[in-house]
This record gives C-alpha cells, structure tokens and sequence, in this order.
C-alpha cells in the first residue's frame, strides 16, 4: 500500500477535531453548523420540514426513484399499482425525515425523546446477557437508522458497526456522537473487534439486510425474492456463541414518537445450513419491515446480484 493511501485510511477515523482546522475543511463544517441548527428545531417541524426534503426527492431523483419502485414491485405485488407508488412516495417522506433526525441523533441528548420512546421486549436482552455469551442486535437500515440508535442507548448498553464516512471530518462527528451513545463504533470490517466485544459480554448493534456482492453470499427468499445475502451473521454467531436478537426502531403513523422492538432470540442459529439460517434472517427483517415499509431504505439495490449471472437485472430503466 502508498503511503498516501496509507495516510488517507488512518486520517478517516481521526476524531480529533483540532487536526480539522484548515480551510479546505471549513465547507465541511459550515454543514455541520447547519446539522447543529436543524437539532433545535422541534420535532413536528422536523418532520414536517422531512415530508418536504422526501418530496423535492421524490420528485427530482430519478434514479432512486426508480430503485424504489423496482423494490416495491417486487415485494409487494399484491397491491394496486396506486397503493405501490404512494408506498413509494411515502418511502421518499420517511427518509426526508430520516434525514432530519440526523441532527437529533448527533447533537441532542436522547433524554429528551425519552418520554416519546416506547421499548418493548426488552426482558429478552436482559435474560440474554445473564448468559454471559455477548448479544449481537440483528437491526436493519431503517429510515430512523441514526435516530433508532440514540434512542436504543436509553435502554441498553451497547456497542455499534458503522460504515465510516467518506469524509474524514464528517466522519469524526458522526463517530464521536456515536461513541457518546454508544461505548465503541466499530468500523464494519472490524471482526476482531466485533469477537472482542462479543466475548466480553457487550451487546453490539449490526446490520446483514443489504447487497454486497457475491462474495461470502448465499441467495435466501426476501419478501418471496432471491436475494443475495451474507453468512456473515451465522458465521459471527458461530464463532463467538452470542446470542442474536432481532430489533427495530419505528416512527409512529398515529402521533409523534417512537418505538423500539425487542424479539426473541433465534433459536438453535445457525444451525450449519448457510441458506436456512440466511432465510431466518431475512424472515426476521421481513417481519419488522412489513410493520411500516415506508420506513425502509427501499433506494437501496437490494436485489442487485442474481442468482446467475446471466439472469436480467431489475433496475435496467427502460428507455422511452
């Protein structure tokens, strides 16, 4: 590996703010002082001004757009082509909102959520962690992903994978925000980290619900549709006889708040069929989807892999 790129990987997890001094990061920071701002807003104009940032996407990306319709088309053909294009838009606003609560999850104290969060299961992660065995929190990219979070560590004591930021500043913040929530933010790649924590009996929040490629993969039902999805998770729970424990954080329809979902541990996982235990666990994520699908991060390719790779792919836009 250069030297630069060297540089350049140890630079993203700098979290000291005082190496961000030079102008070239000062447009960086104009945002974050933006992202600051936005987190004294109250939260109906949070989501009101979400529903709007939703829209003005919906409206003018055309190509996520068409990634969502695609999405839906194939997971819920059993709507009108009406319900699935208001599904659709409605995907758009909850991740306009998505967006906004950004800024409560980096710079506002969750106490102040406390009393609009409801957490419910929780007595499976407390008879979870009498085991002793650390618990992994089977979680999915929900459009409350950030905020889901912060709310989580009102309740638990946990630890979380993150993809780092390209941006090494906007990355520093995010981490930082993070590990205030949160005891550790590991990286994604880092499994040793991952098995460290697992082994100490921590709870660590981690995400198996998008395409990576083919690599590490089999192809298991999501929604009725092959989807490419990863070993990882029965790998990590093998390795480390954690106990997985499938949650959720949603935003309620019928008034302002939240709620957090604790579930039952998966029982004998894995249990040494790749594509079994796959299944299981996008069962798991189907499950909690279908309780508010506009809450999910449908923009995502989620179905890019085939199963061979001469089958057609799904987001190819059709030319007029």
């Amino acid at each position: 590996m250069s030297q630069s790129k060297s540089k350049k990987r140890k630079r993203v997890r700098d979290t000291n703010f005082a190496h961000y001094r030079h102008p070239r990061w000062w447009p960086t920071w104009l945002t974050i002082g933006l992202i600051w701002l936005l987190a004294r807003l109250p939260l109906r104009v949070q989501w009101g001004v979400g529903r709007l940032i939703g829209e003005l996407a919906y409206r003018t990306l055309a190509s996520r757009r068409h990634i969502c319709r695609v999405n839906i088309d194939l997971c819920f053909p059993e709507l009108s082509d009406r319900d699935r294009e208001a599904l659709v838009r409605r995907t758009f606003h909850s991740n306009g909102i998505g967006i906004m609560e950004i800024s409560l999850a980096w710079f506002r104290n969750p106490e102040t959520l406390r009393h609009l969060t409801q957490v419910h299961g929780l007595e499976y992660v407390d008879e979870a962690l009498k085991k002793g065995k650390g618990i992994l929190l089977l979680g999915g990219h929900y459009s409350t992903l950030d905020l889901g979070g912060s709310l989580v560590s009102l309740f638990i004591d946990a630890d979380v994978m993150q993809r780092d930021h390209n941006n090494p500043l906007m990355n520093a913040v995010m981490t930082r925000s993070r590990e205030q929530r949160y005891g550790v933010a590991l990286n994604s790649k880092d499994l040793r980290g991952l098995f460290k924590r697992l082994r100490a009996n921590r709870i660590v929040w981690y995400a198996a619900d998008q395409d990576y490629g083919r690599k590490g993969i089999v192809f298991a039902p999501f929604f009725g549709v092959p989807a490419a999805s990863i070993t990882a998770t029965a790998r990590i729970a093998e390795r480390s006889d954690c106990v997985v424990i499938p949650f959720s954080h949603f935003r309620r329809d019928n008034g302002i708040g939240y709620d957090i979902y604790f579930h039952p541990p998966l029982e004998a996982f894995p249990s040494g069929d790749d594509e079994a235990d796959a299944a299981r666990v996008n069962a798991a994520i189907e499950s909690e989807v279908r309780k508010h699908p506009d809450q999910y991060l449908w923009m995502h390719r989620r179905f890019k892999t085939r199963p061979s790779r001469d089958d057609p792919g799904f987001y190819a836009r059709k030319r007029p």
